[in-house]
């Protein structure tokens, strides 16, 4: 059992002898304008921007506070424990960082050190398809920690095959498939800047270094970069793909499978009828159809319609430990953690991604308490007001 609300006496502690304070905010609500003073206004922008003019990421927002926290008095919670578990292992809390890609154009050390990070404080760490680092190599910086890996599914089926068996190979236990974006949302904040990092050959490691993606090319990576990019763009996505493929991913992928990007019950039922293992209720932090509905309005009634069947993951808008808490209570087993802790990379690289997950579950852990559990398994809906 890891004690995370000791963090806060930790901090308390060190001001008192050293008269040092936190290099970064512990409200994480305050990291999006730090960043915006640090970085440069394209790769701030790729990050923070959302599709449209943001009413589904201001919607995932309303729809988190619009829920109230009812606590309850005079319970035994002086022993906690965070760990739960998912798809037939335990872990150390409910919490898991998010596939976040291109991760280089905030902080050097990029999706390697939010890896770190993510294995010193053991929560998973999803690695994106899309990231500036080759899977394999986040692997080895990870030892033996738990991680997952998120496919954007290719046209090319050899690369999509290629993809699952480095992944495999490198230890990487859950497959989250990403159903979102097979296209690119009107992004603002993007096209004001004329910036997209796959345009730069950013966030295309995995399949520059891929065998598969190789052998379509007529000239190596390095003699003809541009080829290789127009070659990454052509077959990054499939709109055309539907439920009727989803066995292709079975028989290429040996662990649990999650489909990432579900908002709507039907759609839960179809991936539990395909064999899925989990789902993600997200609506990919508002990046992809504005005017969508907030994440967690959309989690209920995909509780109730299949979450006796699959483990059900959460996301988008999550910045705060009362927002993990009042996931959990709508029946979710477990979030992720999304633009915080790129935020924390940018500032303070693999040492502010541990403080942005130390901050969040200390003060998911005090909540808990404070409202009168000691578990996240007994939160429920009556502990809701809203």
């Amino acid at each position: 059992m890891t004690d995370r609300a000791g963090f806060q006496y930790e901090i308390y502690a060190t001001g008192l002898f050293s008269g040092a304070v936190p290099q970064l905010p512990t409200d994480l609500s305050q990291l999006e304008a730090a960043v915006a003073a640090h970085l440069a206004p394209g790769p701030y922008g790729y990050v923070a921007g959302s599709a449209g003019d943001g009413k589904t990421a201001a919607a995932n927002r309303r729809a988190l506070d619009r829920y109230e926290i009812v606590p309850r008095m005079l319970r035994d919670v002086g022993s906690r424990d965070l760990s739960t578990e998912l798809f037939g292992k335990k872990l150390s809390s409910p919490l898991a960082l998010a596939p976040i890609g291109v991760q280089s154009i905030v902080h050097p050390d990029a999706e390697t050190a939010a890896a770190k990070a993510a294995a010193a404080q053991q929560v998973p760490f999803v690695l994106s398809s899309a990231s500036s680092t080759p899977m394999e190599q986040v692997a080895e910086a990870m030892g033996d920690a738990e991680r997952w890996f998120q496919l954007y599914w290719p046209k090319d089926p050899e690369v999509t095959k290629s993809f699952l068996k480095r992944a495999k190979d490198s230890g990487y236990r859950v497959l989250v498939v990403t159903l979102d974006t097979f296209i690119l949302a009107w992004r603002p904040r993007d096209l004001d800047q004329a910036y997209l990092p796959f345009l730069r050959g950013v966030g295309t490691a995995n399949y520059f270094s891929d065998p598969a993606f190789q052998a379509g090319l007529d000239k190596p990576v390095e003699e003809d970069p541009q080829a290789a990019v127009g070659h990454f763009i052509q077959m990054f996505n499939d709109p055309t793909k539907t439920w009727e493929n989803l066995p292709f991913l079975r028989e290429n992928w040996d662990g649990p499978i999650v489909l990432k990007g579900i908002q709507h019950p039907d759609d839960a039922r179809l991936a539990a009828d395909a064999g899925m293992d989990g789902i993600v209720v997200s609506n990919h932090g508002g990046r992809q159809v504005n005017g969508a509905i907030g994440s967690v309005d959309a989690l209920p009634g995909i509780v109730d319609a299949v979450g006796d069947h699959l483990e059900i993951l959460f996301d988008s808008g999550i910045r705060t430990g009362d927002d993990i808490a009042k996931a959990l209570a709508l029946g979710a087993r477990g979030v992720l953690l999304g633009r915080p802790y790129v935020y924390g990379l940018a500032l303070d690289g693999q040492v502010g991604v541990e403080h942005v997950i130390r901050c969040i579950l200390a003060e998911f852990e005090l909540t808990l308490a404070l409202s009168g559990h000691s578990t996240p398994s007994s939160l429920t809906r009556s502990d809701l007001r809203g």
